[in-house]
């Protein structure tokens, strides 16, 4: 059975926002756009929804067409609706932010972007669209996140220094952290496990490298334990 509207409906896409984390920086994916509007801007990766497909499926479908990315933490963000935030037709967007372990996920280009790369949060070039408003909108939902559960760990490799975990939080908060009170306070969550494997960092001596036990942290979870990082200086 079909129907008539009465009313015109908008679009509807999403635009995700991928973190990564590298060498004390945080980062975001960002595709040169290769057609019009804004064909040589850069962009978030995304979208349209297609009709017979959920959110999810769709924000999946872009990182993988246009990034190369699966298998990644992904989260709904926000809806932006601005009447003119796009120059074709009225257009609704469902963003989205993703964390991936930056080493294991080059910067790949492909559908209709141009060029695809990671860059520093402090260097991010003038954005399409109103992307700019988004990727501000994702960087404080990070800062709020990682301080009531740790989602820190999809952006570091599987086996970090706790000096790499701290330069992590650090990058994601803007503050500085006390090294002390830092290591202090998450090794006694107590699933953080200690490994039999060191990693030189310049000229200091061995650290060690430790990797986080998801399965320990969900059981903890479960008995009621909540997760909370204070902000030390």
């Amino acid at each position: 059975m079909s129907y008539t509207y009465q009313y015109p409906r908008p679009a509807l896409t999403v635009d995700c926002v991928v973190f990564g984390f590298d060498e004390g920086d945080l980062k975001v994916l960002l595709i040169e756009r290769g057609l019009q509007p804004f064909k040589g801007r850069w962009a978030l990766p995304g979208g349209f929804v297609r009709v017979d497909e959920t959110l999810d499926a769709a924000a999946r479908r872009e990182l993988q067409e246009e990034a190369g990315l699966k298998n990644v933490f992904l989260e709904q963000l926000y809806s932006f609706g601005d009447v003119d935030r796009d120059p074709r037709e009225r257009i609704v967007s469902v963003a989205y932010y993703a964390l991936v372990k930056l080493s294991e996920h080059a910067a790949k280009a492909a559908t209709d972007a141009a060029n695809a790369r990671w860059f520093p949060l402090s260097r991010v070039p003038k954005l399409a669209f109103d992307h700019a408003h988004i990727l501000g909108t994702a960087v404080e939902r990070l800062k709020g996140k990682v301080r009531y559960q740790p989602i820190g760990f999809e952006l570091l490799p599987p086996r970090f220094t706790l000096s790499q975990l701290q330069h992590l939080y650090e990058a994601v908060l803007g503050t500085t952290l006390d090294k002390r009170n830092f290591r202090k306070k998450v090794l006694s969550f107590g699933f953080l496990l200690p490994l039999k494997e060191t990693q030189m960092l310049g000229r200091h001596r061995p650290a060690q490298l430790f990797r986080f036990d998801s399965e320990k942290y969900e059981k903890l979870k479960r008995r009621g334990f909540h997760f909370e990082l204070e902000r030390h200086k």
